[in-house]
């Protein structure tokens, strides 16, 4: 099973800028939030995340530092000139044709069909293992995305019509007849949280 964690709240969250390749840490919610991810994934996993500080220390809520294996392919999509910018100064028109597009790079960014290829590429390695071990890997919302659409083997065009809470959890099964999603955006493990 591969479980595939969004890592905690920032304050870049909390004040619902677009993040990107910005790198802040964790605010107390999120390392909250991480906490409670490490009581909902299996303990013997081999957990994976990406190089940014807010996944990282996601991460090593759910295991010691040294045994994090770091996987460039799932840093979150690069916003460009977008990044730490509130959606409501993205021009209308843009919004429109990002959303229709999975090919649209925002300015100096990437587009959502790139993103896709380098996390399928990493999903497709990390299968080989997770049929026979659980492996966790802690990312970011558009790389959760191209998970679910790798689970789903559809393109990339699902990406704007889905929601991923922070530190919610999505299960992909892989066998060698495949894999399947399983859950989707769990944040039962987050209840009592405020």
């Amino acid at each position: 099973m591969i479980h595939v964690v969004r890592h905690g709240r920032t304050e870049a969250n909390a004040s619902g800028l677009l993040l990107g390749r910005a790198d802040p840490d964790l605010d107390d919610v999120g390392r909250a939030q991480a906490a409670r991810v490490a009581g909902s994934v299996p303990a013997d996993a081999l957990v994976v995340s990406s190089p940014l500080s807010r996944t990282f220390q996601t991460a090593m809520a759910l295991a010691p530092e040294d045994h994090i294996r770091v996987d460039e392919r799932l840093i979150e999509l690069d916003y460009g000139d977008f990044d730490l910018r509130p959606l409501s100064e993205i021009p209308a028109d843009t919004w429109a044709a990002w959303r229709a597009d999975p090919h649209f790079a925002p300015p100096n960014g990437e587009s959502l069909h790139a993103l896709g290829e380098r996390v399928w590429a990493a999903l497709d390695e990390l299968a080989a293992e997770a049929v026979d071990r659980d492996v966790v890997v802690v990312t970011h919302v558009s790389p959760i995305k191209a998970a679910v659409a790798w689970a789903l083997e559809v393109g990339m065009e699902i990406s704007w019509r889905s929601h991923v809470a922070q530190a919610s959890i999505a299960r992909i099964a892989v066998s060698d007849r495949g894999r399947s999603l399983h859950a989707f955006n769990d944040v039962s493990h987050l209840a009592d949280l405020g």
